[in-house]
């Protein structure tokens, strides 16, 4: 079986139809990183209207993310999951291809995945 560029956990789909159901157009929720913060780069998460088609989309039982194709080298094998806590309230990221982050936990620095791995998980190989 191959790797999956992403999965999300149950509570994270359960949140994304959430925030789909409350805002008009929206159909799902999009990933990406960018450069920032004092670890190198942060994770974005962006309200999707309309898909993109050069994005790979994943689907859980009618919640739908998008993973931005600039972004897939560092997201290989990512779980995305959303927590309630005391001090916050988001989408968190479990992801093999970070090697450290900040000490407030808003950036990452991560290593792109082997792009072997890569192209099996898109069914290349």
């Amino acid at each position: 079986m191959a790797l999956a560029i992403m999965t999300m956990t149950d509570a994270a789909a359960d949140r994304i139809r959430e925030i789909v159901s409350s805002r008009e157009n929206a159909q799902g929720v999009r990933v990406g990183i960018k450069k920032g913060g004092c670890a190198g780069m942060e994770y974005t998460v962006d309200l999707v209207a309309e898909p993109d088609s050069k994005d790979d989309h994943i689907e859980r039982d009618g919640a739908h993310l998008w993973v931005d194709p600039a972004a897939m080298l560092y997201l290989l094998g990512t779980e995305m999951d959303f927590e309630v806590t005391k001090l916050r309230t988001g989408f968190v990221f479990h992801n093999p291809n970070e090697s450290s982050a900040c000490g407030c936990g808003e950036s990452v620095e991560l290593q792109p995945a082997d792009l072997q791995k890569l192209a099996e998980a898109r069914g290349s190989l």
